[in-house]
């Protein structure tokens, strides 16, 4: 099954916690904190494998985790670093962000890129003994590691597209001139799925061709199997559009011709730009008498392109269109490479003074980026840690705010699920 576009979702690995420890040693007294640091989390790595050609793993697994650090432990002991995941794509693959469409990267250099990265790992108490804190009883805790939701795109590496209607000669085409062995039948969409020959035209000179299933007018807005599949003439440097001049289906050639290009400029007007060669096939079977081939060489005079007469079915011609394409390609520029959109947005470390507070009843509700990360640090099992996060609230000015806006003894006070009552 050839499957070319898929949405996952990917999470770094959570930073390991910090470690509360104080040392112990027989004739030591007042070891001191020695609580170490928690590991970080693992990352989310995408990796091209260019012996895959379909995205066909991800549609059985859509969330893909990094392994989470490890806690901190005592004597100073930092915590293990989580495992980074790899995940093998082909290359070619473009990944975008689900939400904006935009693209994070294309993975057609082969080099690895850091999709989801792992949370930091925690601080021990070590870190916060100071003179007139000797026995800190609080550590930090772990950051969660990155998520983000992406889709996956597969787009061919290949230097020529063939386009044209089902059934006009390009499997044919493919398969004799490379060593691509595609499925030929005398029916219609008998390629469901794109595929790739590289074409050998002399000692050092080759390029890579691909099959794109049949388009049929309307491909653009999703009909058939055009639509699917347009996606991966995007970075062709150069079109072949196939069209069969005999007229054995009962089929015109100019109008099959100028449909097919309509089709390319209403799905990309860059890819209606793009250089473009006419092979009129099955000539071997064409009427003496008919006009099919002039009328479209008119036709493709006029667009613009050159046209060669070739028979697939009997080799004839294939050999000089191949040398034709394999000189016109030397003059084009290489396959394009998608250059990075997304600008991934700066974590914020938040204004305690932006909290917002709704007073609902005799419940204050306090929210703010600056006091979620502040509630993470902090371990409410403990008398001191609790007594820091007092003083944090008091020092932003947050209970200043609470009794200007009213607040009585004994009302609750909610901050991210933590509760306490408040007392002047």
């Amino acid at each position: 099954m050839f499957v070319d576009k898929v949405r996952i979702t990917v999470c770094g690995g959570r930073g390991g916690d910090g470690a509360v420890a104080f040392h112990r040693e027989k004739y030591v007294a007042a070891g001191g904190p020695d609580g170490g640091d928690g590991g970080h989390g693992g990352s989310v790595i995408l990796r091209v494998n260019d012996n895959l050609s379909t995205l066909l793993d991800f549609r059985y697994k859509r969330k893909y985790s990094a392994q989470a650090g490890v806690n901190g432990q005592g004597r100073n002991m930092s915590g293990k670093r989580g495992e980074n995941l790899i995940i093998q794509v082909p290359r070619g693959t473009v990944v975008r962000d689900a939400e904006t469409n935009q693209i994070i990267v294309d993975m057609s250099t082969g080099e690895d890129f850091v999709l989801a990265k792992g949370g930091r790992g925690g601080w021990g108490n070590g870190h916060f003994a100071t003179a007139t804190r000797q026995v800190p009883r609080f550590a930090k805790s772990g950051t969660p590691g990155q998520e983000r939701d992406v889709i996956l795109e597969l787009k061919l590496l290949a230097d020529v597209g063939l386009v044209g209607f089902p059934n006009v000669g390009k499997s044919t085409l493919l398969s004799v001139t490379s060593n691509a062995r595609p499925k030929i039948a005398n029916y219609h969409f008998t390629t469901l799925f794109p595929n790739l020959g590289v074409i050998y035209v002399d000692e050092g000179v080759s390029f890579v061709m691909a099959d794109i299933p049949g388009i049929i007018e309307g491909a653009a807005e999703g009909a058939g199997l055009g639509h699917d599949f347009l996606r991966h003439i995007d970075r062709c440097r150069l079109l072949i559009h196939v069209v069969d001049v005999s007229g054995s289906e009962g089929r015109d050639p100019v109008e099959d011709f100028e449909a097919i290009c309509r089709e390319l400029k209403d799905y990309s007007v860059d890819l209606s730009d793009r250089p473009m060669i006419v092979a009129a096939n099955k000539t071997d079977i064409l009427d003496p008498d008919s006009d099919n081939l002039e009328r479209l060489r008119r036709a493709a005079e006029e667009a613009g392109c050159a046209l060669y007469e070739i028979s697939a079915g009997t080799a004839q011609g294939t050999r000089n269109l191949m040398r034709v394409v394999a000189e016109k390609l030397r003059t084009l520029p290489p396959v394009t490479i998608y250059e990075p959109e997304y600008v991934e947005p700066v974590a914020e470390a938040g204004d305690p003074s932006e909290l917002e507070i709704d007073h609902l009843g005799s419940t204050w509700l306090v929210t703010g980026l600056w006091l979620e990360r502040l509630i993470r640090d902090v371990n409410f099992d403990d008398y001191e840690s609790r007594n820091y996060f007092d003083r944090q609230l008091r020092r932003c000015g947050l209970f200043a705010r609470l009794e200007e806006m009213g607040i009585q003894d004994g009302d609750v006070v909610d901050i991210y699920d933590f509760q306490f009552e408040y007392q002047r």
